[in-house]
Order: C-alpha cells, then structure tokens, then sequence
C-alpha cells in the first residue's frame, strides 16, 4: 500500500514509526501510521510491489472506497497491484494503524491463500484469518503500550505463521530478490536463463506462487521506484533514463497507466514526508544479497559472475 498524498499546510498527513532495529522475519516490513488530523484523510491509493496488512490499533477504522462505490474499513488486506489507475482512495480519520508490507514470496505462508487468488483486491483480514484470530491480533494491538511493543507482537505473530506455512520455491525468491534488487530494471528472459529454465516455466511458477506474471512483476517494481522518485522532487526526464525507461514519454504512459494522474502530478505530492522516503520505498525481500541464490542452481563455477541484468529499455 503506496500512499501518495499531499501535505496539509506543510505538515506530512501521517506521522510514521518504525521499527528501532532490524526485523527478524525475512520478507516483512512493519511501519506504524497515526492520523495527524484535524481534517479527515482522504488520498488516492497508488500501486505497490507488495500484499499489504493494514491492522487496526484502535477504535477508529481505516477506510478504503473503490471506484465501484464498494467500501472497505477495519483490518485489510490488499493484493499486489490494488489501487491500479487511481481507482481506491484511502479515507481515515483520528485512526492509528499498523502497516505490514509481505514480499509475494511469504504471503501464501503468512495469509494462508496463494497471492494470485488477492491480486488488484482487497478483503478482510478476518476473511483470511477468520474473524475471532483477527480480532484478538488487534486487540492486543490496541492494548500495547507503545509501537514498539506492537511492532514485537505482530512480528512473533507472523514469525509463527512463516514457519508453518507453505514455503515456495527457493529459484522464485530469489528471481523476486533480484527483480526487487534491481529496481525492477532487469530482463525476464535473463532470469529464466540464469535459472536455466525456459521461459514458459518462469512464467507459469512465478504467477502460481507469486501472484503476478514476471514481467508485470518488473514493471510494477520499476514503477514504484519512480513514482518514489518523482514525489521526491527528481525531475522526470531524469528519474526516465536512470529508472530504466526508454525516455520521458515511456515514463508518462507507465506512470499514467498505474496512478491515473500525470508524473507532474505526482510530483507535486508528498510521499509521507521527506523524511520518511527510504521507509515509502522500501520493498521487502527475502534475502539481503542477491548471492543467497538457490545453492542447487548455482553452485561452485556455474554461479553467474555477473551482479545486475542489462537494462530493460525496451516500452512495454
């Protein structure tokens, strides 16, 4: 969940807190967001590389509204890509939340369904995890003292459902790892070669277990990189050509297709706050180094010499 919203009088919409050290389950960033007020939120939702938990620590809900005019409010959970085309709005007001970001590669343990089953949607957590689970989490959540307690329960939570659950293949992690890595500025077809599978199994393994096709993957990746660098004050022409864009007009046509606004748009509004950008940005993977690659794919002198893939350029 990538929230894109502009600043009331100079003062960012949510104040933001996260984690004092290092999470300890791999694939999973926390945040916790509390509404500033004094007037209610209401901001476009943008697209994001990940499946998002929005969990309730209070009384007051987060809302979420579609373009259908269906609504949503409570604990959430929204599939990768949701909000595609500036089609969801976020609405809240006097709320304080938690954000969970899941990488693809460990929603299928952590929710329970595989990833393509909640792609461009959003549902109830109580949906997935049945209400009596998920409001008892949340509950908890409401009672905690401070965020970093919150932060503490929630990621022993999810620390026993990633143990449990179903794990996916370790060759897609690391294609997920390295599309992330790369800023979503890599090639398909390279990853299906250093994997030494043909592309027709890249893609039917990578949708089943991940819940997108890889080049949609890239795509979105490389979006959300730029989108972060927009709102961050880079000029486009600039954020085109380092963001793996073919030029200015490819940037336009991606950055129009998953937000339905202009780049100038986006641009001109706040991701949060200056200060809290690396947290917008950040992607969770599996792995921190692109060498945890599948030791029985790439072993001894058949590991790959190179680090990054050449650069897609190519308009999609």
């Amino acid at each position: 969940m990538s929230t894109a919203v502009r600043r009331r009088v100079g003062v960012p919409v949510w104040e933001v807190t996260r984690p004092a050290r290092p999470g300890r389950v791999p694939g999973v960033v926390l945040a916790g967001l509390r509404d500033r007020g004094p007037a209610p939120v209401d901001h476009r939702l943008d697209p994001h590389p990940v499946l998002t938990l929005a969990l309730a620590c209070g009384e007051a809900a987060l809302g979420i509204d579609e373009s259908t005019g269906r609504q949503h409010r409570g604990s959430l959970v929204t599939g990768l890509g949701f909000g595609v085309g500036g089609a969801a709005r976020v609405r809240a007001a006097n709320v304080e939340w938690m954000q969970v970001r899941l990488s693809p590669a460990i929603a299928r343990a952590v929710l329970g369904v595989d990833p393509a089953e909640l792609e461009s949607s959003v549902v109830a957590l109580g949906d997935l995890w049945g209400e009596r689970r998920a409001s008892r989490l949340c509950e908890r959540l409401a009672q905690a003292a401070s965020w970093e307690e919150r932060f503490a329960l929630v990621e022993a939570f999810l620390a026993r459902l990633s143990a449990a659950g179903p794990a996916i293949e370790p060759e897609l992690a690391w294609a997920w790892d390295r599309i992330v890595a790369g800023h979503g500025q890599v090639r398909v077809e390279g990853l299906a070669d250093e994997l030494g599978w043909s592309r027709k199994r890249l893609w039917s393994r990578f949708h089943a277990q991940l819940g997108l096709p890889p080049k949609r993957a890239v795509r979105l990746v490389r979006f959300d990189w730029a989108a972060t660098r927009l709102a961050g004050g880079q000029e486009a022409a600039r954020v085109a050509a380092d963001c793996g864009y073919a030029d200015q007009s490819h940037l336009h046509r991606d950055v129009v297709a998953f937000t339905g606004v202009t780049p100038a748009t986006v641009a001109g509004q706040s991701l949060i706050s200056t200060a809290d950008l690396a947290w917008v940005d950040h992607v969770p993977r599996l792995s921190a180094p692109w060498g945890n690659a599948p030791t029985s794919r790439f072993d001894g002198h058949d590991r790959p010499s190179s680090v990054w893939l050449p650069v897609d350029r190519k308009p999609d």
